[in-house]
């Protein structure tokens, strides 16, 4: 069975699994180690300084051998079941309130339609609305927590965290930045976020089966109800359960690659690579408004023609996901690509 259609890098461009560089691949053949010994506990310590760069964070950043859902899942058990109030604009966000749902959590949706991005002012104003401002204690029980999607993959729409954050002041702000994470900028610290997650195959541009964490100090002292997923254990190497050590090594090659580029000339090479979608885009139906369309992922409204030629050509781009199958196609502009094999892409897709 042939799996796969080129070995040409710049042909893939799904929004996860995004291309992984051929010299990261080889580096997943290195001999297993012992995942007890100092040797495993400093690979994974080499990869810290360009992690929490990353991340905008002094913070450590968890490494977990599971999808970037599960990292989701380990962030919602950090908080006591209580009440959460969940910004919906998108499948994933969509996700990420069902899982605090199935953790036992009282979920509030703030939804707004897919392709929109919240409103910080709108945010803060029905966060307030039930109590009088002379009264912040009991605003601040009004949530346990609040839930948002940094990036909406399915949507291609970038959520202003910053604003968010500011927003829901005091309250916890648990943010899945999946498709966020080395590619858009991240300042963990300063924005006072309370945990923040990414998945190594959107773009980090590593394969998949490997996810990051930061987590705030004051929701490590919560005790969740969970085995795996009890991110108290990952705090320190060695890692808490058997490793994915290919992903391991994999990252660690990585790390160098995005060590000799630059964390900011990476940000900027992938806002190079979004305006030149969005202009090459210009007279189609974008779904994301010009101010919150993402640095990493576009998504085109069309009738999956665009998506046929790009497939004759060699190329592989995303079906529009969830509700929005058959109706879109998305393009991952993210990961390793550049602006060069991106204009390939889009040279074929006419």
């Amino acid at each position: 069975m042939s799996f796969g259609m080129s070995s040409e890098f710049g042909r893939f461009f799904l929004p996860g699994p995004t291309e992984v560089h051929p010299d990261v691949l080889r580096a997943m053949q290195r001999p297993m180690i012992a995942h007890r010994s100092i040797e495993c506990a400093e690979l994974m310590q080499s990869v810290q300084p360009i992690l929490r760069e990353l991340f905008g964070t002094t913070r450590p950043v968890l490494i977990g051998a599971t999808s970037a859902t599960g990292f989701m899942e380990a962030g919602v058990r950090l908080i006591p079941r209580g009440r959460i109030l969940a910004l919906v604009n998108g499948a994933f966000s969509e996700r990420f309130a069902q899982i605090a749902e199935a953790c036992g959590h009282e979920v509030v949706r703030n939804e707004v339609p897919w392709g929109k991005a919240h409103d910080p002012r709108e945010i803060a104003a029905e966060f307030r609305a039930e109590f009088p401002p002379e009264f912040p204690a009991m605003f601040d029980a009004k949530f346990d927590a609040v839930l948002v999607a940094h990036n909406e993959t399915s949507t291609g729409v970038v959520q202003p965290i910053a604003e968010i954050a500011k927003a829901v002041g005091s309250i916890p702000l648990l943010v899945d930045s999946t498709s966020g994470v080395g590619g858009i900028e991240m300042r963990f610290d300063e924005w006072n976020l309370a945990f923040a997650l990414t998945g190594s195959q959107k773009a980090l541009a590593l394969p998949p089966g490997l996810a990051f964490a930061v987590v705030r100090e004051d929701l490590l002292e919560n005790e969740p109800e969970s085995f795996y997923f009890d991110l108290r254990r990952y705090v320190n190497n060695p890692p808490p359960f058997t490793p994915a050590l290919p992903q391991l090594y994999a990252l660690a090659a990585q790390v160098e690659r995005i060590a000799a580029e630059g964390v900011l000339a990476r940000l900027d090479r992938h806002r190079a690579m979004a305006a030149h979608m969005h202009e090459w885009a210009k007279d189609k139906r974008i779904l994301a408004a010009p101010a919150h369309r993402s640095p990493t992922v576009t998504c085109v409204m069309d009738d999956g023609s665009t998506r046929a030629r790009a497939a004759d050509a060699g190329f592989t781009i995303a079906d529009g996901y969830g509700r929005l199958r058959g109706q879109a196609y998305r393009v991952g502009h993210m990961g390793d690509q550049t602006v060069e094999t991106l204009r390939a892409l889009l040279q074929a897709m006419g």
